[in-house]
């Protein structure tokens, strides 16, 4: 089959610029070839080099006593201790889910999966965090039911329980839907595999299911807006199936077990082609593969379509060969391929034989290390002007119209879809700020969760990019787990422009800053930029998700609360407004400032909560909808009423960061008290749990009427 030419129109059609294509043509000192162009189109892609974000990832604290690996690898590593570690990220398949929703979304799950069990982890957890455009938007119902479906149907045939995750709805996101996913796994420290290819002549083996020409250019099409011409991309989402994945991970985690593997890289984003690249690259040797040896499911295949498709449930390794018969045998045994495409060479070279015909001749690190990097303009996003007035509204009313908003009701519709309970070891499932995970035969458990607050980073990409650690932060200590670390998914729109340039900068620049205050290094993360439609871009939303530890059961703040509690609530209430979810879903405005986070009170108000878990029947953070959507949120977990002594809308919908709600009894209260004024904290009562209705200072309503509001407002909205 002859290759297309090389026109103008394919080149752009491939990302170039006409800087970076006369870049190509300089490095080879000729023109490419149709297949390295592919080659080249794949591995400079923002998907892949993430050259316009480097520069920012770099000054992210990434290091700490408990991180074993940081970025770079396909998933970042702490330690647990006793032995045992926990291997983890989060990567978004925005587009793919946009176009082709359940797909999408079911594939972006099995990546994250492959993500960990190539480290030699096998999984324990998932999570997604998803957003949406308006409930009216004529796509949001069938993404919702689509995304979800695919989250559900490829995480619960592989067998791992989702315990946590985000689902959020705004204009903005209605032609670009975000779809970010996060797996956790638990490994033994002395058994992690890493991808850096070692030894010259090993033996390149390819792993798992067969190529075909689905995802053929997924990378690329992840690297640019959407356009009218968006139906056209459909061909470029892949096709899952949970069950090869499942039996993949059994035979990987088997065939590591063997000692044959050198190292091993899942096939990713720009399938075969990145794989080999990263393996080689990070291990300073050439790689050569021999196409015909790839197992194809499709007849009459070309190198181009090889190289670049994104078929799923595949690996790459780099094998002992005096083991092959052994590691070839576990492949046999779970019914996968098991094929020798190629070998490792001693020289930067990455050269692609088909039937004995050279297809590509590369220099390897041009593709990887030493691809292009830009300094983007940028300017920072401007102050926000003050908020002036209030929407003149009953605390009520205000607690009502949050309790039926899709953002903030109850999100049963959606997880109840996912099985959070398989492999027995959940111990605490979704619906609140964070899902629990024991390890399997211990004394400890781990806690993960996802956060981020867009419309604070779009007004404040600072102190939005801090609140957005600050809450993960929260989330965890609010269960009594010590927080460990943290991955980012880095979701904004054309780095092209200088202002949404500025919010990832300064999104980045708060991140940092909080994650070294709280000492939850970066570990692992994804950026995901052009998540743009006809030039108008989503919210910012740097997702973060992030890991907790118990090494004690006995550590775990496991109440709900009870009748006759006392609630105190643990930090200042000064009443801030604006970006609040109260102007969002009353007014429909997004004006003011972004609350101000104070690192230092976050880190001495959380280590209060876990030095005194003791004194604590159940404890929830504060944040969207303020002290009534929390104390709301902690009466419904504990089938009873409650009344708070705030009269104002400020007092009881501001959304200031650092703070906590508690619920304790007894003597539970005075003991409580006597330590924060011995810290000099803040901590005041503000109600009581009890009754079978919710009093919002002078005003009362039924609890059986607000449950059905929160209860049916997610399924109202999009069905």
């Amino acid at each position: 089959m002859q290759d297309p030419a090389i026109t103008e129109d394919v080149i752009a059609a491939h990302g170039f610029t006409p800087d970076e294509w006369s870049e190509v043509k300089r490095i080879l000192n000729r023109d490419p070839n149709y297949t390295e162009m592919g080659i080249f189109s794949a591995m400079w892609n923002e998907h892949c080099s993430y050259k316009s974000s480097k520069k920012w990832l770099r000054t992210l604290p990434t290091e700490g006593p408990q991180v074993i690996c940081g970025p770079g690898e396909n998933a970042g590593i702490v330690d647990i201790g006793d032995g045992q570690c926990i291997v983890f990220k989060m990567e978004s398949h925005n587009h793919p889910s946009y176009i082709e929703p359940y797909q999408g979304a079911a594939t972006g799950v099995g990546g994250i999966l492959r993500d960990v069990f190539t480290m030699g982890a096998r999984p324990i957890a998932a999570m997604n965090a998803l957003s949406f455009g308006e409930p009216s938007h004529p796509k949001t119902k069938q993404l919702v039911s689509g995304v979800v479906a695919g989250v559900g149907g490829y995480g619960n045939c592989f067998g791992v329980p989702t315990v946590g995750g985000e689902v959020r709805f705004d204009a903005s996101y209605n032609g670009n839907c975000l779809v970010n996913a996060f797996a956790a796994g638990l490994a033994d420290t002395d058994k992690i595999f890493y991808s850096a290819a070692s030894g010259v002549g090993m033996p390149v083996v390819y792993l798992g299911a067969k190529t075909g020409r689905d995802g053929v250019g997924g990378a690329t099409m992840a690297s640019a807006e959407f356009d009218d011409s968006i139906e056209e991309k459909r061909p470029t989402v892949q096709v899952g199936d949970p069950f090869t994945e499942k039996r993949l991970m059994e035979a990987t985690l088997e065939l590591m077990a063997t000692g044959a593997v050198i190292s091993i890289q899942d096939m990713g984003a720009a399938g075969l082609t990145c794989s080999a690249v990263e393996m080689g690259d990070k291990g300073g040797l050439g790689v050569r593969l021999d196409l015909e040896n790839v197992p194809q499911r499709e007849e009459n295949m070309t190198a181009y379509e090889m190289m670049l498709s994104e078929s799923q449930e595949r690996m790459l390794m780099v094998l002992k060969p005096e083991l092959e018969a052994e590691a070839r045998a576990v492949f046999e045994k779970w019914d996968l391929d098991f094929a020798i495409v190629g070998e490792t060479l001693p020289e930067d070279r990455f050269l692609i034989m088909h039937n004995g015909e050279v297809k590509a001749d590369l220099p390897l690190s041009k593709l990887a290390s030493t691809a292009p990097e830009y300094d983007r303009p940028w300017v920072p996003t401007p102050a926000a002007e003050p908020l002036t007035d209030i929407p003149d509204i009953t605390p009520m009313d205000g607690l009502k119209a949050l309790l039926f908003s899709p953002n903030y009701a109850s999100k049963a519709w959606v997880y109840e879809q996912y099985d959070t309970q398989v492999m027995a070891d959940t111990l605490r499932t979704p619906g609140a700020g964070a899902g629990i995970i024991r390890i399997h035969g211990t004394d400890k458990a781990v806690a993960f969760t996802s956060d981020v607050t867009p419309r604070y980073v779009k007004a404040n990409p600072v102190e939005g990019g801090k609140q957005a650690v600050a809450e993960a932060y929260r989330n965890l200590t609010a269960l009594g787990a010590k927080p460990l670390a943290t991955t980012d998914n880095m979701n904004f729109g054309n780095p092209e422009k200088p202002e949404i340039m500025g919010q990832f900068v300064g999104a980045i620049q708060g991140i940092g800053e909080a994650v070294a205050a709280l000492d939850m290094p970066i570990v692992s993360g994804n950026v995901s930029l052009y998540n743009e439609t006809d030039g108008k871009g989503i919210l910012p939303t740097p997702t973060i998700g992030a890991v907790g530890l118990f090494s004690s059961l006995r550590d775990i703040i496991a109440g709900t609360g009870k009748d006759g509690d006392t609630l105190l609530l643990l930090g200042n209430t000064l009443g801030h407004l604006g970006q609040s979810a109260l102007l969002a879903e009353v007014a429909g405005r997004a004006d003011g400032d972004a609350p101000h986070v104070d690192l230092e009170a976050e880190r001495a108000h959380g280590d209060f909560i876990r030095a005194n878990r003791e004194n604590i029947g159940a404890c929830t953070d504060l944040s969207d909808g303020g002290l009534a959507l929390a104390a709301f949120e902690l009466a419904y977990a504990a089938g009873t009423g409650v009344t708070l002594l705030p009269k104002t809308i400020s007092k009881l919908f501001g959304e200031d960061q650092a703070r906590y709600l508690i619920a304790c009894s007894g003597e539970q209260p005075g003991a409580l008290r006597e330590v924060a004024a011995k810290q000099g904290l803040t901590l005041i009562e503000v109600g009581s749990l009890g009754g079978d209705s919710v009093t919002l200072g002078d005003e009362s309503a039924h609890m059986d009427d607000l449950t059905a509001l929160y209860t049916s407002g997610f399924e109202a909205a999009v069905g």
